[in-house]
């Protein structure tokens, strides 16, 4: 077999149209590579993350689920797991959960894609490749799809961006812990192992 390899930028985003099933399956014969697809259609090429943040999304991922598994109150998924918002665009938090009703009532093939919806709770922790604007705006995104509480950790400045639906980011400063209100109760982020 002749195999090919193609140097992308860090971040590609390309206009293609493409069906959500040539989207998934594009998703399921590359798993090498992150695919998100903007509402407008543009489909945007990732590479992995660096092996630091991997690391601490990992530790995020674990205190989510955690959590969840503790409670049964959803499910959690990381950073592999892609959402169909209502807006059309498909997205993959870097960590994510959504409440066990709005779950429950998808079907089991809607599970087994894109779950078509938007998660309760999202979170993307910025790699040093990552543009701060751009995130930011797909943590709007989020939020006006659906999502009632967002996380945006910039490493970096050691800053948090916290997501509420109708309010302004608030912007913690080297916080310690995050909480998880409402949407996740009990649930305590500890920074620690992610800065």
């Amino acid at each position: 077999m002749n195999t090919t390899t193609v140097s992308l930028p860090p971040t590609l985003e390309l206009n293609i149209d493409l069906t959500d099933e040539q989207f998934f399956q594009l998703c399921q014969n590359n798993r090498d590579l992150k695919f998100e697809r903007t509402a407008s259609g543009e489909l945007i090429i990732m590479p992995p993350t660096g092996s630091s943040t991997s690391d601490r999304n990992a530790d995020l991922t674990y205190q989510l689920r955690a959590w969840s598994r503790q409670n049964k109150l959803g499910k959690s998924f990381d950073s592999s797991g892609g959402f169909k918002l209502p807006n059309s665009a498909e997205r993959s938090p870097d960590a994510s959960w959504v409440k066990m009703e709005r779950w429950n009532a998808l079907s089991e093939a809607e599970k087994e894609r894109f779950a078509p919806l938007c998660p309760d709770f999202v979170v993307e922790l910025m790699s040093p490749s990552d543009s701060l604007e751009k995130t930011r705006v797909k943590m709007r995104e989020y939020m006006e799809n659906g999502a009632r509480l967002g996380w945006l950790i910039n490493r970096g400045q050691q800053q948090v961006e916290i997501y509420r639906p109708n309010r302004e980011a608030e912007i913690l400063q080297s916080p310690k812990t995050l909480l998880g209100e409402d949407v996740l109760p009990g649930f305590v982020l500890d920074l620690a192992e992610i800065w």
